[in-house]
């Protein structure tokens, strides 16, 4: 049994100076045990001075790249869900791609995979025009990125029409609706802090594939990778841990790229 871990980085900003190393956050220390690394590219959070950054440093550890496309909300942080056509949402999601995988080829690097951010992928894990504009762009890229996506949603069944090789995700740290969605950060308890809790559902995840919902649903979700958030408080703590049990309990971690 195996299992991919991923985190949403290079969601920083350079500093004044614009040294982007001087504020590299928790990256540095998510990247020893991640193995898949979606990178913010310039939209929703970053810039080409922090994203080459955080390739350089994926690269370092051996983590495989790739691009963390979102809405262009910096304020937001991405995390707003506002009305964008299937059409323009191809052509942001190409052109973060796109400049991902160029910086990426820069450093001797190639991208891997694509998982849309924030409103973005949550719109179109419910949509099925959206989530083919994202499958669409990221063929346009390369046929052969790894197209990552909610388990059971409107992505993965895009990423198959598009003939991508698809990768089904569940959040070890986000609490679920029945349906297998995803409950919005604006309510309370969407994010989970507790360690032993996270751990405990990224182990049940992988070996049972199930989550249970806030409802007390169980859940089907039979993931190819697991996601910690970048942004969570100890993430690369929590990502450790999650780590250290799983290959406790005899389950490989490794990129879902990686055969």
């Amino acid at each position: 049994m195996r299992i991919d871990l991923n985190a949403d980085v290079g969601e920083w900003t350079s500093d004044a100076s614009g040294d982007a190393a001087a504020t590299l956050g928790q990256d540095p220390a998510l990247m020893r045990v991640i193995t898949s690394a979606n990178i913010a590219c310039g939209f929703h959070a970053g810039n080409p001075r922090t994203m080459r950054a955080t390739l350089r440093l994926a690269g370092k550890h051996g983590v495989a790249v790739g691009a963390h496309p979102g809405l262009h909300d910096p304020q937001g942080f991405g995390r707003a869900e506002i009305h964008i056509s299937s059409d323009e949402l191809e052509d942001i999601a190409l052109y973060q791609i796109g400049a991902l995988a160029a910086l990426a080829s820069a450093e001797g690097l190639r991208l891997n995979h694509v998982k849309a951010h924030g409103a973005a992928y949550n719109m179109a894990a419910r949509n099925p025009a959206l989530a083919d504009a994202l499958a669409r762009a990221t063929a346009a890229v390369d046929r052969s990125l790894v197209f990552f996506g909610l388990a059971n949603s409107e992505l993965i069944r895009a990423g198959d029409r598009a003939g991508l090789r698809t990768a089904s995700e569940a959040f070890a740290d986000r609490a679920y609706h029945a349906d297998g969605s995803l409950v919005s950060r604006k309510q309370t308890g969407a994010v989970l802090h507790d360690p032993a809790i996270v751990v405990a559902r990224a182990l049940r995840m992988v070996t049972e594939g199930t989550v249970e919902a806030v409802d007390g649903t169980i859940v089907s979700v039979r993931p190819d990778t697991i996601c910690v958030h970048g942004d969570t408080p100890d993430a690369a703590i929590l990502a450790a841990r999650i780590r250290e049990a799983l290959e406790g309990n005899g389950i490989e971690v490794r990129s879902v790229g990686d055969r």
